[in-house]
């Protein structure tokens, strides 16, 4: 009847497929399958990936032979690269194989040379402990390390709070030219009081411009580092990379935690996945875990199937169990990641556990509208929306409506960035077509009945609530500033005509200067970082924490087109900007408003009072053109029925704002 061909799969298993080759029909489809066989047989014997054989078995990983670290740098000082390359050191990833930054998954990450979420990796490695002099051979002991590579900017400390949680040491790497900056002190500060083990890596020595001894200086005289544990290295070459992994071993100590206690596990993130469903990176702080068993969440207290466990090899690899100390995913069967709260804890049903303390609730600094640019598409947007917050814990969103715009939600987001990540990735990954509102932050009025109102949307401070607000706060935040020295009058004028408040003025060394301004968020939030880096030929830092609130003279600024207010362009903004702010938004729109068959009249107002006005002519037929000569009074005629229509058409017509026009408008400061 037929031949039996044999095609191998994997080394383990086989897939008989039965052809009938009589047939000349079939006789391209069996040479083809020969062909295929021998590709598969040439790919799995060549090139074989390093293995050892008590990598599955994780249950030969005590505490005292692993290690959990993070990266931690300022933005685009190569802790993605020398992530890359420890994947390709321990054989984790191929050598050129993988792809650059390879634990940067996300299109918006690679576009922008930026890492936007916390990703991990476990790794293993060999080394004699206590024994530096004696080479890594296949008799040293193995280790387990878990890498975390952390995002930089200041808009995802969010991300890297969560990362530090599950370590007990970190790698701060600094680049060797720019020295230390802005989110380095940041960074190092979040470790330190994380009570991490730090190791300073001095990265891209090979630059022309390196200068090591001076960073080493920085260092000491900053974050008061002995020069001497101070690694240098080049991700790039990788010059020195091989004193990176036996230092994480030998000062970074083992997770702390009772391997024969109950279980207890923190929940780092979650994210979905269409064919396995919510998968939760997890950190096991005390007991072990394995396929079958049954957990609770502390949070919900729900309980539910351990479906598939194991780690990420930095891909999901499967072992059937994790024990204490260990970081990697699991499989629950969570229908929605709300289920799935971070800083959660998950232990064995029917125990009875202490709770770990989690994390801190985000605080959403920045709040803007979205809305479809088309009406029809919001449940479209509503299911894009439910898709991405599946794997971004730190968005908040509320459903709201706009007389202008319709149905939409109200978002809160850890910054500007974050912002415009996630609009970005609302594109590219489910392909949203969105218009977004001017973003404001939270403020709190206090009306003359003593009642408190906080607004996140100014559209919720009604004429009438305005009319009684009697005291006004607003967030403000304590803003880091790193800069050659002889930037520092242009920056101080900056920061002045944001109303900053100084801090602090020091001398980092002979070149550069740290600033520390109080500064109000409403004004750092849409150019601030634009300007800085503008007037500072780039070489400016900053990074910022949330301060306290303060008082404020507050006013709503409101929109009108020909008398009507647009309650999505609505801001709330300081009474001494309001009319320069008025100005510019009003200039704004009447470039990009298309003129209409009737007169449009643009204006800025607070309360009743307007502040400033353009108008965009109408578009005119010359219903004169005809009229050769004869009485003057027939053209009047003509002329004040067309006036009369005009009017008409202006009571009732509706003025359209074109999507280019919003996002024109989120640069106004």
């Amino acid at each position: 009847m037929g031949s039996l061909i044999r095609a191998s799969r994997s080394r383990k298993q086989s897939n008989y497929l039965y052809i009938l080759s009589e047939s000349n029909t079939f006789n391209p489809i069996l040479r083809r399958l020969n062909w295929l066989r021998s590709i598969l047989s040439r790919e799995f014997c060549s090139h074989p990936r390093q293995k050892d054989d008590n990598i599955a078995d994780l249950s030969q990983y005590p505490t005292e032979r692993i290690r959990n670290f993070s990266i931690i740098a300022h933005v685009d000082h190569g802790k993605s690269t020398l992530a890359d390359r420890l994947l390709e050191l321990t054989g984790t990833i191929k050598r050129g194989l993988g792809q650059p930054q390879y634990l940067d998954k996300l299109q918006v990450e690679r576009e922008r040379g930026i890492t936007v979420k916390a990703q991990t990796a476990t790794m293993f490695h060999r080394h004699n402990l206590g024994a530096p002099d004696v080479d890594n051979t296949q008799e040293a002991p193995s280790y387990l390390l878990n890498l975390i590579d952390t995002p930089g900017h200041v808009d995802f400390s969010y991300e890297v709070s969560r990362s530090l949680a599950a370590c007990q040491g970190a790698l701060l790497v600094v680049d060797a030219a720019q020295g230390v900056q802005a989110q380095t002190v940041a960074n190092f500060y979040l470790a330190f009081e994380s009570n991490l083990s730090i190791i300073p890596v001095i990265n891209k020595i090979d630059q022309p411009t390196a200068d090591p001894q001076r960073v080493k200086d920085q260092l000491m005289s900053m974050f008061d580092l002995d020069p001497a544990d101070a690694l240098l290295t080049s991700a790039k070459t990788g010059l020195g990379l091989e004193h990176v992994l036996p230092a994480v071993i030998e000062r970074i100590p083992p997770p702390p935690g009772i391997s024969t206690s109950n279980l207890r596990m923190l929940l780092l993130d979650s994210y979905y996945d269409e064919y396995k469903g919510v998968i939760c990176h997890v950190a096991v702080v005390d007991g072990a875990l394995r396929k079958g068993d049954k957990i609770s969440s502390a949070a919900t207290g729900q309980s539910y199937d351990v479906l598939d466990v194991g780690f990420m090899n930095p891909e999901l690899k499967s072992t059937g169990m994790l024990f204490t100390g260990q970081v990697g995913y699991v499989v629950s069967g969570m229908r929605s990641t709300k289920e799935a709260r971070i800083g959660d804890t998950l232990f064995l049903a029917r125990s009875v556990v202490e709770p770990l303390p989690g994390f801190k609730p985000v605080q959403h600094m920045v709040f803007s509208g979205l809305y479809p640019a088309d009406g029809s598409d919001f449940e479209a947007l509503n299911s894009a929306i439910e898709r991405l917050t599946c794997n971004d814990a730190s968005v908040s969103v509320t459903k709201e409506s706009s007389t202008a715009l319709g149905l939409g939600f109200r978002c809160g987001f850890l910054g500007l960035l974050h912002m415009d990540v996630f609009h970005q990735r609302l594109e590219q990954e489910h392909g949203a077509s969105i218009i977004s509102t001017i973003p404001t932050v939270p403020y709190i009025f206090e009306f003359t009945d003593g009642s408190k109102m906080k607004v996140q949307n100014p559209a919720a401070l009604t004429a009438d609530a305005g009319k009684r607000v009697k005291k006004c706060w607003e967030p403000t935040v304590s803003a880091t500033i790193i800069i050659p020295s002889e930037y520092v009058g242009a920056v101080i004028t900056l920061c002045s005509d944001r109303r900053g408040e100084q801090l602090e003025y020091t001398f980092i060394d002979s070149q550069r200067v740290l600033l520390k301004y109080r500064l109000p968020l409403r004004e750092i939030v849409v150019d601030f970082y634009n300007e800085l880096k503008s007037i500072t030929s780039g070489y400016a830092s900053l990074d910022y924490e949330d301060a306290d609130y303060q008082t404020s003279d507050l006013v709503k600024l409101d929109i009108l087109l020909n008398g009507l207010p647009v309650d999505a362009m609505a801001t709330i903004v300081h009474n001494l900007k309001a009319q320069r702010v008025g100005r510019e938004l009003v200039d704004k729109l009447k470039k990009f408003i298309d003129r209409q068959m009737f007169e449009i009249t643009i204006q800025a107002a607070i309360g009743s009072k307007i502040v400033a006005r353009e108008t965009i002519s109408a578009m005119r037929k010359n219903v004169i053109a005809k009229c050769y000569g004869g009485d003057i009074t027939r053209k009047k005629k003509l002329l004040e029925k067309q006036k009369e229509g005009k009017k008409r058409m202006k009571r009732v017509g509706s003025v359209d704002i074109p999507q280019e026009a919003f996002h024109e408008l989120l640069k106004v400061g």
